[in-house]
């Protein structure tokens, strides 16, 4: 039994390691949101997940009305909820409503838990070609106006209006058929652009479910919402943000979190997650942009890289000496050039210098980080490693950072410099928070900065100069405190 348990516990660590943790089981999850230092998403059936840091998610969310496909939105000091009461063939029929409800929180043990009566502001009959299920809510940052799309492949994906004080529907206002062929939509609005997020393929049939989310733009809310090859979603068009991957199929139910300027987080489901037993879960993922369009990034899972900054492309090193790799050149002048002599022997790979050649050469406490050409080196050479049971942040747990085959470990000191300490000893000093920015850089951030209060949210590994690393304000408009893992 001492053995399967250690078999068990390996598998359990695999695992922790490649998806969120706790008990992160949903079905068609809402736009995860942030409530007094806590995350909430909420799901089909009534429940939904809390998680304390971001990675760690259990049940415990509670929103009244049952039915399916909730989704959620900050305004102003409220939460505003919209969720489909029926619909979707559920009960055998389309025959559907949409509803809306506040709260102050989102917090069920707190005294201000109360959500208001829900409000109708749409509805399916049955009979027409439309399903009204699956609403996703944006709030224009532009104009302050609160749009709802909803449908499923019953028909047509539709547009309505809300007022974002009261939550009704906005009087007069007359409902716009916008896409087909998908469900489970989501709006969100970009650098001018505006986002129509679908659900294609089908759900609900575990590690056989098809979904997956395509994307379409417009200059306007109302659409039409043109993919990247000239297709309206109007006519089926949407390109491809996020398929399967990672043994997990079936994405589904987008929504788009704002971390911070150029760090956004996509949360979804995965209609089967082979590595949990087939169920449904939810998933987090960067969210990145290129030339104005979204895709999903991978979660990153560490390895050994050359960590590599933005500003020149130079790596993050040890500030050691140099030690010379001592290789015979054979040829002409002096190994260049020149004419190959006849029946020379075919060149040989040249082996890599090794840590074991040149450890001895290194000082034995702390040694200063430094910046330089990447020349395949041990002082080079970084291992980065997800730590569980220290923390967390949304999508991911922080992570160590140490030289290749060694416990030399990268720390942050108080005055914001950084260092390598001679073994990582689980200090929050040693602990690096990784995130993918929105250009697909990384932006890597202590946990603490020695001496002060709190978890550091904006101090980050900044390029101060081409060979100097410091500890510096986040800025992502400039490549200083940008950063990128080379698997060289």
């Amino acid at each position: 039994m001492k053995r399967l348990y250690s078999i068990l516990a390996a598998m359990t660590l695999a695992t922790a390691a490649n998806a969120q943790i706790g008990a992160p089981f949903i079905h068609d999850p809402s736009t995860v949101v942030e409530c007094e230092g806590k995350y909430y998403t909420f799901g089909t059936g009534g429940g939904g997940l809390i998680s304390e840091d971001g990675w760690t998610w259990n049940s415990g969310a509670e929103r009244p009305g049952g039915g399916a496909a909730p989704d959620m939105i900050k305004i102003g000091d409220r939460y505003l909820c919209i969720y489909g009461a029926t619909g979707g063939g559920l009960g055998g029929g389309h025959a559907g409503r949409i509803l809306t409800m506040w709260n102050k929180t989102l917090d069920p043990k707190s005294p201000d838990f109360k959500w208001s009566e829900a409000v109708e502001v749409c509805f399916s009959d049955g009979m027409e070609d439309q399903d009204a299920i699956d609403p996703g809510i944006m709030l224009d940052p532009s104009t302050g106006r609160l749009w709802v799309s909803y449908g499923t492949y019953f028909g047509t994906i539709r547009l309505i209006e809300l007022d974002p004080t009261t939550g009704f529907r906005k009087s007069g206002n007359v409902e716009k058929d916008i896409a087909i062929d998908c469900e489970a939509s989501d709006l969100i609005c970009r650098n001018g652009w505006y986002y129509l997020l679908g659900t294609h393929g089908t759900c609900c049939d575990g590690v056989n479910s098809t979904y997956n989310i395509v994307v379409g733009r417009s200059k306007s809310p109302e659409g039409p919402y043109i993919d990247n090859v000239g297709r309206d979603m109007y006519h089926g068009g949407g390109r491809m943000v996020v398929a399967a991957g990672d043994r997990k199929t079936g994405a589904g139910h987008f929504g788009r979190t704002i971390i911070d300027e150029g760090v956004e987080v996509a949360s979804f489901h995965w209609e089967a997650d082979f590595d949990m037993g087939g169920r449904s879960t939810l998933a987090l993922r960067p969210l990145l942009w290129k030339n104005d369009w979204p895709y999903c990034g991978e979660l990153f899972k560490g390895g050994t890289f050359e960590i590599e900054s933005e500003r020149r492309g130079y790596a993050l090193e040890l500030a050691v000496d140099f030690v010379r790799m001592n290789v015979a050149r054979a040829g002409g002048f002096g190994g260049f050039g020149g004419r190959p002599q006849a029946n020379a022997a075919p060149p040989q790979p040249v082996a890599n210098q090794t840590l074991d050649q040149v450890k001895s050469t290194w000082p034995e406490g702390d040694i200063p980080a430094r910046i330089g050409d990447y020349m395949f080196r041990p002082h080079q050479r970084w291992t980065v490693t997800p730590v569980e049971g220290k923390g967390a942040y949304l999508g991911n747990t922080y992570f160590k950072i140490t030289i290749e085959g060694t416990e030399r470990a990268l720390a942050a000191t108080a005055d914001k410099e950084v260092i390598t300490v001679p073994a990582y000893t689980g200090d929050d000093a040693q602990l690096w928070r990784i995130e993918q920015l929105t250009d697909g850089t990384f932006r890597i951030m202590p946990k603490v900065i020695p001496g002060q209060e709190g978890i550091n949210t904006h101090i980050c590994l900044y390029s101060a100069g081409d060979s100097t690393p410091t500890l510096a304000e986040y800025d992502f408009s400039s490549d200083n405190s940008k950063w990128n893992f080379r698997n060289h």
